[in-house]
């Protein structure tokens, strides 16, 4: 049996992933609904799965699999998302996870995705898969494709409408450092103000509306 470790902030969604997972002879062996606490219950609950929703308060997501994967090159995680952009499903992929799953894909797509993670294989969902290829076709980038990987953790908090002390204490850096990364964010993309940087965001579909 699959251990699955569930990571999301709506008790509702985790509860349908849990009665899903379970028609699959899926185990569900805890479940958080924070970055933070995903990173501090990993070691103790050794899931074979980190499901892991990239759209939380806090770190997020992104940060999380990030470390998750400094304290275990071998984790297995699943991201989720609501975003249909094709800088999400890069960036996490490049920071360790196995696989990428919109949320508006089909129930049975969920449990394919976990089993094939939990056999370290890779699994991106039809609709994300085909975006990914015919960006790389078209050579269509965003402006986030700019961003260092750092630059784009800040970038999106502070378009989420988070302070610099909020993103400092987030991504455990300093306020000048999250500084200095703003002012790049904002040289990069040509930005002056967080508004505007709100606007890149939603107008690539980096923001759930």
């Amino acid at each position: 049996m699959i251990r699955v470790m569930l990571v999301d902030d709506h008790a509702l969604v985790r509860m349908g992933f849990r009665m899903l997972l379970a028609d699959a002879q899926v185990e569900v062996v805890a479940e958080v609904d924070t970055g933070e606490q995903a990173c501090a219950e990993y070691s103790r609950v050794q899931p074979d799965v980190v499901v892991m929703d990239l759209s939380m308060p806090g770190m997020g997501g992104l940060e999380a699999v990030r470390r998750i994967v400094a304290q275990d090159p071998k984790a297995r995680i699943l991201a989720l998302s609501a975003h249909e952009d094709t800088a999400h499903p890069q960036r996490v992929l490049r920071a360790g996870a196995l696989g990428y799953l919109t949320k508006r894909s089909a129930p049975e797509a969920l449990i394919a995705a976990v089993t094939a993670v939990s056999r370290h294989e890779t699994y991106v969902d039809a609709h994300t898969a085909r975006a990914l290829a015919m960006a790389q076709v078209k050579g269509e980038t965003s402006p986030a494709q700019m961003l260092s990987e750092r630059e784009f953790s800040v970038f999106l908090q502070l378009a989420r409408g988070q302070s610099v002390a909020q993103i400092a204490e987030n991504l455990k850096l300093s306020p000048s450092t999250v500084g200095t990364h703003l002012y790049h964010v904002k040289q990069k993309l040509g930005a002056s103000n967080q508004s505007e940087l709100t606007l890149v965001a939603l107008q690539w579909g980096l923001l759930q509306i």
